[in-house]
């Protein structure tokens, strides 16, 4: 009878599913020294926003994490689309905000065309990244678009409520 336990106790051991252990942690790449120490306007986050986007030929998606001050502590390119479109989802945006124990946070991104009025798509994300920054605890301040020279702030348009 005792042979028939260990096969009973190798058949399970077959089937069983192994799972990964890990630790989650902020990478930094690179940094640099942002004079204004605390984004209070949309022409602030615009100011800085542009530092990354005013030369990109493809849309990327900025995620600047904010202290309790509106002091810039991360920012990360959370996503490169294509010339005229970018796939942005909640959980990337979240996710470096998160590891950032970020208060709020300001997004925006590039309009390669340099114009800058909002698609229905910029707007329908920000309603979503704003629903779901409600859920956890982390503000959306503003979501900015960069054009040549000339930004839009989805707040000021009044997308974020």
């Amino acid at each position: 009878m005792g042979g028939k336990l260990s096969v009973v106790s190798k058949i399970k051991d077959v089937h069983a599913k192994r799972i990964d252990i890990v630790t989650l942690k902020l990478v930094k790449e690179s940094s640099l020294l942002y004079k204004e120490r605390s984004v209070r306007s949309p022409e602030d986050g615009y100011k800085l926003l542009s530092l990354f986007l005013s030369d990109k030929d493809r849309e990327h998606f900025i995620v600047v994490s904010l202290d309790t001050k509106n002091q810039p502590v991360s920012i990360n390119i959370c996503h490169i689309g294509s010339l005229n479109a970018s796939i942005v989802h909640p959980r990337e945006v979240m996710k470096s905000a998160i590891l950032s124990n970020a208060a709020s946070i300001l997004v925006g991104h590039n309009h390669p065309s340099g114009l800058v009025e909002p698609s229905r798509e910029d707007i329908d994300v920000t309603k979503r990244l704003v629903e779901a920054g409600k859920i956890i605890g982390i503000d959306v301040l503003d979501h900015i678009i960069v054009g040549d020279g000339v930004y839009t702030s989805l707040k000021e348009k009044g997308y974020l409520k």
